[in-house]
C-alpha cells in the first residue's frame, strides 16, 4: 500500500503528536467553539438600535438571525463532501477565515454590509458546527462525552455573555452598535490562528462526516430532525426577539440585554446538568417531554404576564438548555454507528434549521401586522407544543442506514443511555 493511500484510509495519520500537539488542539476546538454562537447573539439587544437607525421594519430585522440558519441549511449538506476533498482540518480553518471577514463586513454601518457579513458569518459557523463534533469523536475518542460538553459550555457561555455586554458596550464604544457587533472579530482572528498549525496537516475526514445518504424514509429520523427544528426555532426567536419583548413590557435596554445573559447562562447551568440525568433514564422521552413542556410554560407565562420578565427568561433558560444537549444527543444516540450518526446529523441541521429559519422573520411579522407580541408569542406556545408531541418518539429508538446496509462487525446499535463524560 502506497504512503498516499494510507494517508488517506487511516484515522489515525497525523495525530497530533505528544501532550503539547493534544493540548494545542484541545486549545484550538475549544476557541473555534467560542466563536460559533456570539456573533449572532449580540444581535438581539441591539435590534431595537439597528432598526432605527437602518429604517428596517422588524420582519426585515427578523432576517438577521433567519440568514445564519438558512446559511446553516443550505450549507450543512455539502460539508461531507468539502471535508472528504479538501480534508475537514482546513476546510474548519476556511471557514474561520470567512467568519472573520463576515464579522469585518458587518462591521460597517450599512444594510447591505450587515446583512452581506451576517450571511459570511452564518457561512461560517455552519462548517463548524458539523466537523467540530466529528473532529472531536476522531482525535479523542475516549474523551468524546467530556470535550463535548466543554465546548457546548463555552459556546453558550461566550454566547451569553455576548448578549449581556452587548448595549453597555454600544454605549461606550465609538462607532456604538457597529462596533459592538464588530469586536468579535478578535476572538475570530484568534480562531484562525490558533488552528492554522491543524490546517497544516493532512488528516482524512472521519467516516461520520464523509456520511452516506439521508435517511429521509424514517419517521425516527424526522422525529428528530423536527426536535431539533424547533428547538433552534425557539432558541433564535428568543436571542432575537426576548429583549425587544422585555422593553416593550417596561424594561430598559440594557437591562434587557442582561435578561438575555440570564437566559443563557441558565441554559448553560442547565446544559451541565442534563448529561447526568440521562445516564440514569431508560430512554430520553420523559426527559425530552418535560423539558419541552418547560419550554411551552415559559411561554405561556410570557404570554400572561410579560412584566415578569427575570421569571421567564430563567424558566425559557431551564428548558431551553435541556433542549439542546438532547438534540445534540439524539444525533448520536438514534444511530447505529458513526455513518448513520453523521448521515442523521446532517439531516438534522440542513432540514431543521431551514424550519428554524422561518422563526425570527414570522414571529417580527405577525408583531408588525397585529402591533403588539400577543400572536407571535401564541405561535410560539403552538411550536413548543408540538415540540412535546415530538419529544415522545424522538426520545427512543434507532435510526436504520438509508442505503440498506447492515451494521459492520465493529458497528452495534447505539444505547439509549447517554454515554458517560469519559466515553
Amino acid at each position: 500500500m502506497s504512503k498516499e493511500h494510507s494517508v488517506l484510509v487511516s484515522p489515525d495519520a497525523k495525530r497530533p503528536a505528544g501532550r503539547s500537539g493534544r493540548a494545542l488542539l484541545v486549545w484550538g476546538l475549544l476557541v473555534v467553539a467560542a466563536n460559533l454562537r456570539p456573533s449572532l447573539t449580540a444581535v438581539g439587544p441591539l435590534l431595537d438600535r439597528v432598526q432605527a437607525d437602518l429604517g428596517l421594519t422588524p420582519a426585515v430585522a427578523g432576517l438577521l438571525s433567519t440568514l445564519p440558519l438558512l446559511a446553516f441549511a443550505v450549507i450543512s449538506p455539502l460539508v461531507p463532501r468539502l471535508a472528504a476533498r479538501w480534508g475537514p482540518e482546513r476546510l474548519l480553518w476556511g471557514a474561520l477565515m470567512v467568519l472573520t471577514l463576515g464579522i469585518a463586513i458587518r462591521w460597517a454601518p450599512s444594510a447591505i454590509g450587515l446583512f452581506s457579513g451576517t450571511v459570511l458569518i452564518g457561512a461560517g459557523i455552519a462548517v463548524g458546527n458539523v466537523l467540530l463534533p466529528s473532529l472531536i469523536k476522531r482525535d479523542f475518542p475516549t474523551r468524546v462525552g467530556l470535550l463535548t460538553s466543554a465546548y457546548a459550555t463555552v459556546m453558550g457561555a461566550v454566547a451569553a455573555v455576548a448578549s449581556g455586554v452587548a448595549v453597555p458596550m454600544s454605549q461606550v464604544v465609538p462607532g456604538g452598535w457597529p462596533t459592538a457587533l464588530g469586536c468579535w472579530i478578535l476572538p475570530a482572528l484568534a480562531a484562525v490562528v490558533l488552528w492554522l498549525p491543524q490546517a497544516r496537516t493532512a488528516r482524512p475526514a472521519p467516516r461520520a462526516i464523509r456520511g452516506h445518504r439521508l435517511p429521509l424514509g424514517s419517521a425516527l429520523a424526522w422525529a428528530v430532525t423536527a426536535f431539533m427544528g424547533l428547538q433552534s426555532l425557539g432558541f433564535y426567536v428568543v436571542v432575537t426577539w426576548l429583549p425587544q419583548v422585555f422593553q416593550d413590557a417596561g424594561v430598559s435596554a440594557a437591562a434587557a440585554g442582561w435578561l438575555l445573559f440570564v437566559f443563557q447562562a441558565v441554559a448553560v447551568a442547565t446544559s451541565l446538568a442534563v448529561p447526568a440525568a440521562l445516564r440514569w433514564a431508560r430512554d430520553q422521552r420523559a426527559v425530552a417531554t418535560v423539558s419541552s413542556a418547560v419550554l411551552l410554560a415559559g411561554y405561556l407565562g410570557l404570554l400572561a404576564a410579560p412584566g415578569w420578565a427575570l421569571l421567564w427568561s430563567v424558566v425559557l433558560g431551564l428548558g431551553g438548555g435541556a433542549c439542546l444537549v438532547l438534540a445534540l444527543a439524539f444525533l448520536s444516540l438514534r444511530a447505529q454507528d458513526a455513518t448513520v450518526a453523521g448521515a442523521l446529523s446532517a439531516m438534522a441541521q440542513s432540514i431543521g434549521y431551514l424550519l428554524a429559519a422561518a422563526g425570527p422573520v414570522v414571529f417580527g411579522l405577525l408583531h408588525t401586522i397585529t402591533d403588539g407580541w400577543q400572536a407571535p408569542i401564541i405561535v410560539m406556545c403552538a411550536a413548543a407544543a408540538g415540540q412535546v408531541i415530538v419529544a415522545m418518539v424522538a426520545g427512543r429508538g434507532t435510526v436504520p442506514p438509508a442505503d440498506g446496509r447492515a451494521p459492520g462487525r465493529a458497528s452495534s446499535p447505539a444505547p439509549d443511555r447517554a454515554p458517560s463524560p469519559g466515553q
